[in-house]
C-alpha cells in the first residue's frame, strides 16, 4: 500500500527511464560516459582526455584515403588450417575459429590491402584490423604485406600501413614466423631501390609484426597512447623481477627513446601523411596512379 512507502521530503517519485543499449560508451581513458554517435564524429577519440579508442580497418581507409580511392587487392587470399590445430586440447579447431572471426568481422584475415590516394597522391595502403583474431600475423598476412610491398615497388609509389597486432600466429607455427623475413626481405629491396614507406603504429603493435615490417619504415607515426614493443610490460616485469618506468612501451615513451618519429592524433594522421608525400612525391596529377606510370623495362 503506497501510504506504507517511505519518501524522502523534497523528492518527487520518478519512473526510471528506460535508456536503449549502443549509445553510450565508458572511455577507458578517464571513465567519461560518451554519446557513441559524439565519439564517432570526432575519430573515435575521447572528447575529454584524448583517449583514442580502437577502431576497425574500415575506420582507417574511410580517415586516411581520399574518398572512393581504395580499391582492394588479394581480398580473396585465405588461411588455411593445414595443422589441424586445436585450441587447449580441446574440440574448437583453429579451422572453426577463423569461420567465426570472419563471419563476426566480415573481413576474410587480419588485414586488408590495395591501392589508393591521400590528398591525390597515389599510393599502395595496407590495414590491420584486431578485431580478427587479434589482428595475428598468419601466412596470409605476411604474403598480402609482401605483395603490397612489390605492388609499391612496381607503380613507383609509397606504401602506407597501419598496424594493430597482438603478434605471429600460433596456429600456423613456424610459418607465421617465416612471415617476419619475408616482409623483411622485401622492405629492404624496395628500400633500396628508393621507395618510400611509410609505417603507422596504432594500439596495440607486439611482438612479431614490431620484429618485422612495423618497425622498418623510413618513417614511424604513433597515435597517442598505442603500446608498442616486442614483449608485453607484463612479461617482461614477470621476467626480470622488476617494477617498469610509467608509460613503458607507450608512444610517447618510444618517442623519447627514439623508436618513434612522431606522434600524431588520429584527426591529424592524413594532414600529416599528405605533407610527407609532399616532401617525396611528385605533385598530385603529374603522375597517374596507372601501369602507364611504370617506366618501360631498362630505362
Amino acid at each position: 500500500m503506497a501510504w506504507f512507502k517511505r519518501q524522502e521530503p523534497g523528492l518527487k517519485s520518478q519512473q526510471k527511464k528506460e535508456m536503449p543499449d549502443g549509445l553510450w560508451v565508458k572511455c577507458t581513458g578517464c571513465g567519461e560516459v560518451i554519446y557513441k554517435k559524439q565519439l564517432a564524429q570526432n575519430s573515435f577519440v575521447c572528447t575529454n582526455c584524448d583517449f583514442h579508442f580502437r577502431i576497425r580497418g574500415i575506420d582507417y581507409i574511410d580517415l586516411i584515403l581520399d574518398p572512393g580511392s581504395f580499391s582492394e587487392t588479394e581480398a580473396g587470399m585465405r588461411s588455411v588450417d593445414f595443422l589441424r590445430f586445436r585450441v587447449d586440447k580441446g574440440s574448437t579447431r583453429y579451422a572453426d575459429k577463423l569461420r567465426e572471426a570472419q563471419k563476426k568481422t566480415g573481413l576474410v584475415d587480419a588485414i586488408r590491402t590495395g591501392t589508393g590516394a591521400i590528398g591525390g597522391y597515389p599510393v599502395v595502403f595496407g590495414v590491420m584490423d584486431f578485431s580478427f583474431i587479434g589482428g595475428s600475423m598468419g601466412s596470409v598476412v605476411g604474403e598480402k604485406v609482401a605483395r603490397a610491398v612489390d605492388l609499391g615497388h612496381e607503380r613507383r609509389v609509397p606504401v602506407v600501413i597501419v598496424s594493430a597486432s597482438g603478434g605471429a600466429r600460433m596456429q600456423e607455427s613456424i610459418l607465421s614466423l617465416m612471415q617476419m623475413a619475408k616482409t623483411s626481405a622485401r622492405l629492404a629491396r624496395f628500400s633500396s631501390e628508393g621507395g618510400l614507406y611509410v609505417s603507422i603504429l596504432t594500439n596495440p603493435t607486439t611482438a612479431g609484426v614490431v620484429a618485422s615490417y612495423a618497425m622498418l619504415g623510413d618513417v614511424h607515426l604513433a597515435e597517442p597512447g598505442a603500446l608498442i614493443g616486442f614483449a608485453g610490460p607484463r612479461v617482461i616485469k614477470q621476467t626480470i623481477g622488476q617494477d617498469l618506468p610509467e608509460g613503458f612501451q607507450r608512444a610517447q615513451f618510444q618517442l623519447e627513446h627514439g623508436f618513434v618519429d612522431a606522434i600524431v592524433h588520429r584527426k591529424h594522421m592524413r594532414e600529416t601523411l599528405i605533407q610527407i608525400l609532399g616532401f617525396a612525391c611528385d605533385p598530385p596529377g603529374k603522375r597517374p596512379y596507372a601501369e602507364e606510370a611504370v617506366p618501360p623495362p631498362g630505362q
